[in-house]
């Protein structure tokens, strides 16, 4: 029977660190993973309303398809200058590819913001938004711990009517395959079934990482593909760009960019079963995977059985991150 990694976080996959910063009086923040070196990445979105920065660079036909660290950020499209504070400051450690002897360094670091403006903090920055520094911040504190629940990326948002936030989940699928998911929670759906206690990913929970409730106490009728924790019945709160479910899925495999694509396409079912509903108009929801080549390539005929074990286990732990954000931000 499959088990988390040591810590049950994303950082279970060695070489990645994760950190926040926050704004309290803001109600917003950054969340950074910076990988030990330029790690072989891809993305895939499947909201309607998403918020990017260099993702283009990932596209597998396109030339780098490889990341030195992502950023998760609130803000919206202010958000997105976190990324600009991260990629000067791996730059000036001298981090990134280098074109030309004697030239800068140049870090690839594509980043993904959710909405959070309209959730009451003190938004009154003028023309000096805080997040460049903030993504400067949150670099520095990247390590191997870091909170869940109301911290960085998900300091500000919510989930459906409930607390939202940032979760993380592993597994260990033997053989130094390692599997690992990190999220930030800003979805218009609700990650509980209607009777406002059960988490729709109460199937997928190991060792009761996010509360042990289990299953429903009682039958719950699952027919209302728009439940009432979600807000879709709130229309004031349906603006593109408003929600948003972004997660990152690391691995310790060899894979190429084009494989990672297929792992973050796979890892897209972890969110449609913890939110719903999920990849609406109204959301950014966006999934990246990153591969450490840690483990060893197999052999050709067994590759895509590879990529679509790790695409599931992903997924999973999408699911159980998910679920753990909203716990812990409870």
């Amino acid at each position: 029977m499959f088990r988390p990694g040591p810590k049950n976080l994303i950082t279970d996959v060695a070489g990645l660190g994760v950190g926040h910063a926050d704004a309290a009086a803001a109600k917003t923040g950054v969340t950074v993973l910076r990988c030990a070196a330029a790690w072989n990445a891809a993305v895939d979105v499947r909201g309607g309303a998403p918020g990017l920065r260099e993702t283009e660079v990932l596209a597998p036909e396109n030339l780098v398809g490889r990341v030195h660290a992502l950023v998760l950020a609130g803000g919206s499209v202010f958000g997105l200058a976190a990324a600009d504070g991260v990629a000067a400051a791996l730059s000036a450690e001298g981090i990134g590819l280098n074109l030309r002897p004697g030239t800068h360094a140049i870090p690839i670091v594509p980043a993904a913001v959710l909405h959070d403006l309209s959730n009451g903090g003190d938004k009154a920055w003028g023309a000096a938004p805080p997040y460049r520094e903030l993504g400067v911040s949150a670099l520095r504190a990247a390590g191997a711990d870091f909170a869940q629940g109301c911290a960085g990326a998900g300091y500000g948002a919510m989930a459906g009517l409930s607390k939202g936030g940032i979760g993380s989940a592993s597994l260990d699928l033997g053989d130094g395959l390692v599997v690992g998911a990190l999220v930030a929670v800003n979805a218009v759906g609700s990650v509980f079934m209607p009777d406002g206690r059960t988490y729709w990913a109460w199937p997928f929970e190991l060792q009761a990482e996010f509360g042990g409730a289990g299953a429903p106490r009682e039958p719950v009728d699952a027919s209302d593909p728009a439940p009432a924790q979600s807000r879709l019945q709130q229309l004031g709160r349906l603006q593109a760009g408003a929600n948003t479910t972004l997660a990152v899925v690391a691995c310790t495999a060899d894979l190429a960019t084009v494989e990672c694509k297929r792992v973050a396409m796979m890892a897209h079912d972890g969110i449609a079963r913890a939110v719903r509903p999920a990849h609406t108009p109204f959301d950014g929801d966006t999934v990246f995977a990153l591969a450490s080549a840690a483990v060893g390539g197999s052999g050709r005929q067994q590759r895509p059985a590879l990529i679509a074990r790790l695409g599931s286990a992903g997924a999973d732990c999408v699911a159980r991150a998910i679920a753990r954000a909203v716990h812990h931000a409870r």
